[in-house]
């Protein structure tokens, strides 16, 4: 295990160089921020100085290494737009997202899994029906769209809920809701057609011939091998959670990360972009990393050489 764990530390250091290098060459392609920085009235001479200040008028060579030698001492430059340390607007905004993600992963839990199991123990009811149902509209819908209708019915019509913004239990519910429904679809499908398979394996059938109780059997002795692909399912959507809710948490004005690379796009900010990619990769590569740990666990027969 410590072999392997190795390995996958080398190769998650040598994918971030490479996405560093990606993203430093992309985040130029969005055009030159100081045209978003000064007025229309500034002269050259202006944007020579405010090119110097932010070491744009370098070769594009020395500014990539000059950020790759900072970022490895954790320094990522200052965002342009801001002018604040862009590290620091980041881990900022992260704990909204955080608590964003982890409201819709569990909305995922609490309604995919129950359905996907009785959709599996009772297949071809109209349980099962309703539940193809579900997920069928769940990888339909965009979320964005849903966050609209969400926000035009129960903020409103209705005047139930909050229509953007954070504050008590009652801001998650929209943004949770919109953000967790497609991962409710997907989840749901994977649930099911893991627990079909395992309630045709051997170990179940000699389990129901011991009499052990039928509850048992599905929700202790299938499920728990039915999760092992949901695991992989959830380590990628809890990834894509922190690191791909940038028009979810636009719709409804959430101050967290994805809201935060929209507007670091929108204003050309390199630095403060180059760090929040980075960011996400390092989360992506850790959740990957976690997922085929608790791989060994979940599965006896699963070993790393």
């Amino acid at each position: 295990m410590q072999r392997y764990l190795a390995q996958r530390i080398l190769q998650g250091a040598v994918t971030l160089l490479v996405i560093s290098l990606i993203i430093f060459l992309l985040a130029r392609l969005s055009g030159d921020p100081l045209q978003i920085m000064l007025s229309e009235e500034a002269t050259k001479e202006d944007y020579a100085i405010a090119a110097q200040h932010w070491g744009l008028d370098r070769p594009l060579t020395q500014q990539y290494l000059t950020f790759l030698g900072n970022a490895l001492r954790g320094d990522f430059g200052r965002s342009i737009r801001l002018g604040r340390p862009a590290l620091e607007l980041v881990w900022e905004r992260l704990p909204a997202t955080l608590k964003l993600a982890g409201a819709s992963i569990a909305v995922s839990l609490l309604i995919a899994i129950p359905i996907g199991v009785l959709s599996a123990v009772r297949r071809d009811t109209a349980l099962d029906y309703v539940g193809k149902v579900i997920a069928l509209l769940g990888q339909s819908m965009p979320s964005f769209w849903l966050g609209i209708v969400l926000i035009w019915v129960f903020a409103v019509m209705l005047g139930w809920l909050p229509a953007s913004g954070t504050g008590g239990p009652q801001h998650f519910v929209l943004p949770a809701i919109a953000l967790g429904w497609f991962q409710v679809a997907a989840v749901m499908r994977l649930v099911r057609s893991a627990m079909l398979d395992v309630l045709d394996s051997e170990y179940v059938k000699l389990a129901r011939i011991k009499g052990v109780a039928e509850r048992a059997v599905v929700w202790k002795h299938c499920l728990r091998n039915a999760m092992i692909p949901v695991v992989t399912l959830f380590g990628v959507f809890f990834a894509l959670l922190v690191t791909g809710a940038i028009v979810t948490e636009t719709v409804f004005a959430w101050p967290g990360v994805g809201r935060l690379t929209y507007e670091a796009v929108i204003f050309r900010d390199y630095p403060l972009l180059q760090a929040i990619i980075l960011l996400k990769a390092v989360i992506v590569l850790g959740v990957n990393l976690v997922v085929d740990i608790l791989y060994a666990y979940l599965d006896p027969r699963v070993r790393y050489a």
